[in-house]
Formats: structure tokens, C-alpha cells, sequence
């Protein structure tokens, strides 16, 4: 199975009645996303904002972001696959192994509890962050995620959706889509794409030292990845666009300053929900913008004559 089933922001405010937090901690990383969109608005089917909404937090932790939830389910580290898979078989009516609940940190109860009320929601949405997509397991976190939110809707609408970080993320999974095919982890090298989580994504090509370059736009890895894959931007030449130093910018051959987007440059962005949003600066930079810098590094770089590697000589027979 692939895809996911999702929806915009707007009708998380009018419709959702349960909202779960998987993975990400909003009130610090997107403080505006309780007030705004899930929490406290008041929507149209959820005329008494609060009131008729329940929150679900699940974390290794507890972060801020419980003392607003609900009910806050603490799973032990790596342990999000398996929780996922258990909650699929209950919603299903499936017998599980007591053994392997254990394994999570929390108790059937709990996990039954968690499957009976969504189960029950009228509109149910699951948010997930890079607590569930970063840690073992990544992509298949994910996509089991969104498996279980797809099987849901067999019982009542049931949506997922990303909790995005940086700037426009989305809308580079956006174009990777409808350009490629596939939102990230293509490989481009032999004229095609070729698509293989953990092979081609990013990070795993940082942390096994496969790529001898590096050109970041719009993000700061440097800030959010492993050691090791932080360490190997560091010995390699990365070449960071970017209107203002960053953790990566520090580490880079190269700083490229860029006048910022919305504010000096124009655009468009993509929310977390895929809802585009065209971007009319009120201002003016000095600084070119990141496509005036991309097409001239293009233009350079079609000049240079192609390398080619040299022929073996012929073997003597």
C-alpha cells in the first residue's frame, strides 16, 4: 500500500474532534499550530473549541507538549513500530502477544484504550514528527503510521499528517513528486529516478560517506542530523544558500548570503499541508535569491567541458 490519506489544516480546525501528537513537540517547535489549527479553535463542527477535543501526546518522553494533552502515553525509545503494529491489530480485532505490548513500556489497556477511541472519533488526525520519522525504523515508521490511518477510516475519517520543520520542506517533497515521481530518496545519477529509502536518502548517503559534495538550500543539517553524518558535511566541500549563518553555513567551504524568501524575495511556499501560498516581498535585498544563484552555478557548470574518465589501455594478447 502506498499514499496517505490527509487533508488541509482547515478542516483539522472544524472537524477534528481527536488529534494525536506522534513524534514532534508543537508547543515548542510550532507554537502557533494548538491556537491556530487543533487545540483551542473553535471550528465549525467543534463549536466549543477545547471542550470537544481530545489530545493524545505519544513521545519517549515528556516535553512540554503534555502538560496540554489529554492522556500522554509514554513508548520506550525505537519502540514506535512495534507500538504502531499492535495498535493495527487491535483496531482490527486481533489477538496480540502480552510479551510484545510489554516491550513498549505501556500496557494493553492503554494500547487498547488508544485504539477504542480512535476507533470512535468522529474525525480523527494524526500528527507525526521527526521523533517517529528519525529514529529506528524512519521511513517504515512512517509508513505504518499512515497505514493506520488509512485502516481506520474502515471505522469512522481518519487522516496523518507530517509535522514539518525548516522553512519550505513540503514544498520540496511537493516538486520531487510531480517531477520524479517519489517525495524524497531519489537518485538522479543514471538519468532516471531511481527511488530506495535508506539507500538514497540523505542522511543514510551522510552517514555511510557516500557523497564527496555537498549544496544545502533552505535547511541547516548541521543542526538537526547525527554526529557522524554533521561530521562527514564537515570534511567535505559543502556549499551552503542561506540568508543568515547557520550550524551548516559554519562547517561549509562556502557561504552563499540570500536575499530571504517573503520577506526580500518572492515565491511560493507550501504549508505543512500542501495548501500552496504565493509569497510577495515587501522589501528589497542587495542579496540575489536562491534560484538567481542556482541558474548561475547551472550556467557555470554547463560551460566546463564534460569528464570524462580516461581509456584503459588495450590489453596485449
Amino acid at each position: 500500500m502506498g499514499g496517505k490519506v490527509t487533508c488541509t489544516l482547515g478542516e483539522v480546525k472544524n472537524r477534528a474532534d481527536l488529534i494525536v501528537y506522534w513524534g514532534g513537540n508543537p508547543a515548542e517547535c510550532h507554537p502557533r499550530h494548538f491556537t491556530k489549527y487543533t487545540l483551542t479553535q473553535k471550528g465549525k463542527f467543534i463549536p466549543k473549541g477545547r471542550k470537544d477535543r481530545t489530545m493524545i501526546l505519544v513521545d519517549i518522553r515528556e516535553t512540554p507538549s503534555a502538560k496540554a494533552a489529554d492522556i500522554f502515553l509514554q513508548v520506550r525509545p525505537n519502540k514506535d513500530f512495534e507500538m504502531l503494529s499492535i495498535l493495527r491489530a487491535l483496531i482490527k480485532g486481533q489477538r496480540v502477544h502480552a510479551e510484545r505490548v510489554a516491550e513498549t513500556g505501556l500496557t494493553l489497556e492503554q494500547l487498547t484504550d488508544f485504539a477504542e477511541r480512535m476507533k470512535k472519533a468522529r474525525f480523527g488526525v494524526l500528527f507525526f514528527g521527526m521523533g517517529l520519522s528519525m529514529t529506528r525504523g524512519k521511513h517504515m515508521n512512517s509508513a505504518a503510521l499512515l497505514s493506520l490511518a488509512a485502516e481506520l477510516n474502515a471505522f469512522t475519517k481518519f487522516v496523518a499528517m507530517p509535522m514539518r520543520g525548516h522553512g519550505n520542506v513540503t514544498g520540496g517533497d511537493v516538486i520531487m513528486r510531480w517531477t520524479t515521481g517519489y517525495p524524497f530518496g531519489v537518485n538522479l545519477s543514471r538519468g532516471y529516478p531511481r527511488f530506495n529509502p535508506g539507500e538514497f536518502s540523505t542522511v543514510d548517503l551522510l552517514l555511510r560517506g557516500d557523497n564527496d559534495a555537498a549544496l544545502i538550500l533552505g535547511a541547516d543539517p548541521g543542526a538537526t542530523m547525527p554526529q557522524p553524518a554533521i561530521d562527514h558535511l564537515a570534511r567535505i566541500p559543502t556549499i551552503v544558500l542561506d540568508p543568515k549563518v547557520t550550524h551548516t553555513s559554519r562547517l561549509s567551504r562556502v557561504h552563499i548570503t540570500t536575499a530571504a524568501t517573503g520577506i526580500s524575495a518572492p515565491g511560493t511556499v507550501y504549508r505543512m499541508d500542501e495548501i500552496p501560498l504565493p509569497l510577495r516581498p515587501p522589501l528589497k535585498s542587495p542579496y540575489p535569491t536562491d534560484e538567481e544563484v542556482v541558474r548561475r552555478i547551472y550556467k557555470a557548470v554547463a560551460k566546463k567541458p564534460m569528464w570524462l574518465p580516461p581509456e584503459e589501455p588495450a590489453a596485449k594478447g
